[in-house]
């Protein structure tokens, strides 16, 4: 009788191309063999970030709405949903790493690229005001696309009202860190990914506006090989750290812990 490996043992890595074992990965989700760092979703991240058992997840009611009426973003909408577990590009909470409490966004690639819309809008809107509220740091991590076609002006008015509300934030005081990962691309890199007081990427990450294949269309120009990644962005000071995964929640334990705040939590 020929035995076969149960579905989801195996996985091609996108950087490499070999084949890799479930139990290879890790749980930083590294290639072992060329180091290719995985994309998380968004709970994925959380886990790896945030102390054991703390994250509380803040009211997330919003449902996307098909305004426009475009045509199979419903379906879309339900595959994402069943396939991610969530019902939008974002999840938002309230937890402690190393014992410090902050506000965490973390958006989620799985779900339509990340793409920004109404509700992934208004989540990080309401974030930022329960930080204000309750006089906590605000850490957003980006994975995007950028704005949701299906969604037009709709998701491109998002880009203004959290630059908006994220100002707010910033008159209280109130510190945002914003932690960029792979990819960063689009109305979000363009808005506030960037707007920061500490702005870390993580390692390998794809960060930048237009991709390079639309660039190079565009502008008939040989782009560098290390293009719009984490690591040339920080030697083009654009970055205050780029920072590899197992370490990540240890600079942001750091970062917080530099301010101090107890807050309301």
């Amino acid at each position: 009788m020929t035995h076969y490996p149960k579905t989801g043992t195996w996985t091609t890595c996108v950087a490499c191309g070999r084949h890799v074992h479930h139990s290879q990965w890790g749980p930083f989700r590294q290639c072992p063999y060329c180091k290719h760092w995985q994309r998380l979703t968004a709970q994925q991240r959380i886990d790896l970030l945030v102390d054991a058992a703390s994250f509380q997840p803040l009211p997330m009611p919003e449902r996307p709405v098909n305004a426009l009426h475009f045509p199979a973003y419903d379906q879309k909408l339900a595959r994402a949903q069943e396939r991610t577990m969530s019902t939008e590009a974002v999840v938002t909470g309230v937890a402690t790493i190393d014992q410090h409490p902050a506000v965490i966004a973390v958006m989620d690639s799985y779900f339509m690229m990340g793409t920004l819309n109404t509700v992934v809008t208004r989540r990080i809107v309401a974030a930022s005001q329960v930080a204000r509220k309750r006089r906590l740091p605000l850490i957003l991590v980006t994975t995007s696309g950028g704005a949701r076609m299906q969604e037009g002006d709709y998701a491109l008015v998002g880009m203004n009202l959290v630059l908006a509300e994220l100002a707010r934030l910033a008159a209280v005081p109130l510190p945002l860190i914003t932690v960029l990962t792979d990819p960063t691309m689009g109305g979000v890199s363009a808005s506030f990914a960037f707007k920061g007081d500490v702005v870390v990427a993580e390692a390998g990450a794809k960060i930048g506006f237009a991709g390079a294949r639309v660039i190079q269309q565009t502008m008939p120009v040989d782009l560098p090989a290390d293009f719009q990644t984490a690591e040339s962005l920080f030697e083009h000071g654009m970055l205050d750290a780029v920072v590899a995964r197992p370490q990540l929640s240890q600079y942001l334990a750091t970062v917080l812990a530099s301010y101090d705040l107890k807050g309301d939590h």
